[in-house]
């Protein structure tokens, strides 16, 4: 579904109509949470969560911390749920022979950059990538996920929205509540400027600020067609915006949306009466019909990090519990 407007103002009634829903969100969670015995996957397990449903820039800093896992020489696997995908798993991600509708589009996005893995079930999905060699495995999503233990939990906020108006879905954006989310992370990664006062609502954990960065300067002056379907597909409008991109029309979906063959090609006319270029986000155009993909202008992003060493630190921390299981075995 799209994100509900509301999630992001002020609660009012809407949000105070639906509180006892969201209330009965919480509670099963929690029970799934006390129900459930973690199990250990043999090699270190850093997890990149969040607390809102909808974009935080997740998948971004996944990639990112496999990069620079891997350019430690550490042999890092990703893990996700593969949603939007049919496959349960516990299956390795092949885009040559696998699709957005197989495995879900951040699957494919994790592959460009390491081995991935999508399991339904992330104990037995990080089993699997320990027995093909994962010295390390980085999870995409699944903090609110307590079937496998995790050495290292890192959430992602966007700077600009926070927690949004505080309430539990449907009522809000939060997954849980705040104060318990935090309970169990090891660390903040703060997208973009801190306009919602994140820092502050997360201290004392220690805090890592980044940024979605584009490099697109050919954007600048141009004329587009854009449309996207993540969890704020507004980010993705206001980085075009930022580039110097005019905007002629913006066209939000919901996140993961499949993209019907149809519904691209008006997209397509549409973006020609306007004289406008079509771009999207890396993320969708994995989910586009792969023979109209190369008409549609892509715009990559990168998690960019304020501080870098203090992300080194943490993985410094990754690395060495790793360690300290092999010199036990």
């Amino acid at each position: 579904m799209k994100t509900p407007a509301f999630w992001y103002r002020p609660a009012g009634a809407l949000a105070g109509l639906l509180a006892p829903a969201g209330s009965l969100y919480g509670l099963g969670g929690a029970l799934r949470m006390w129900l459930t015995t973690p199990r250990r996957a043999g090699v270190p397990v850093l997890c990149i969560g969040n607390l809102v449903a909808g974009g935080a820039g997740k998948t971004p800093v996944a990639v990112s911390i496999l990069q620079a896992l891997t350019a430690r020489g550490v042999a890092a696997h990703a893990l996700t749920r593969g949603h939007g995908g049919a496959e349960r798993g516990p299956l390795a991600v092949d885009p040559a022979r696998h699709g957005a509708a197989d495995v879900g589009d951040e699957a494919l996005l994790l592959a460009e950059h390491a081995p991935t893995w999508v399991a339904r079930d992330r104990a037995a999905g990080a089993r699997a990538a320990a027995a093909a060699g994962a010295q390390a495995i980085v999870m995409d999503d699944g903090f609110q996920n307590p079937a496998l233990a995790k050495d290292l939990s890192l959430l992602v906020v966007d700077g600009a929205t926070g927690f949004g108006n505080g309430r539990l879905v449907p009522a809000g954006p939060l997954r849980e509540p705040v104060a318990r989310g935090l309970a169990r992370a090891d660390a903040v990664v703060v997208m973009g400027d801190d306009r919602a006062g994140v820092a502050a609502r997360v201290a004392p954990l220690p805090v890592l600020r980044a940024r979605i960065e584009a490099d697109e300067a050919e954007l600048a002056g141009r004329r587009v067609l854009a449309f996207a379907g993540i969890g704020r597909p507004e980010k993705f409008f206001d980085t075009l915006r930022a580039l110097g991109a005019g905007v002629a029309e913006a066209h939000p979906f919901a996140d993961h949306h499949p993209y019907r063959e149809d519904e691209v090609r008006r997209l397509l006319a549409r973006a020609e009466a306007l004289a406008a270029e079509p771009v999207t986000t890396a993320k969708d155009a994995v989910r586009l019909p792969t023979a109209l993909r190369d008409r549609v202008r892509v715009l990559p992003v990168r998690a960019a990090w304020d501080d870098p060493a203090a992300l080194d630190t943490l993985l410094d921390r990754l690395v060495a519990k790793g360690g300290r299981r092999g010199e036990a075995a």
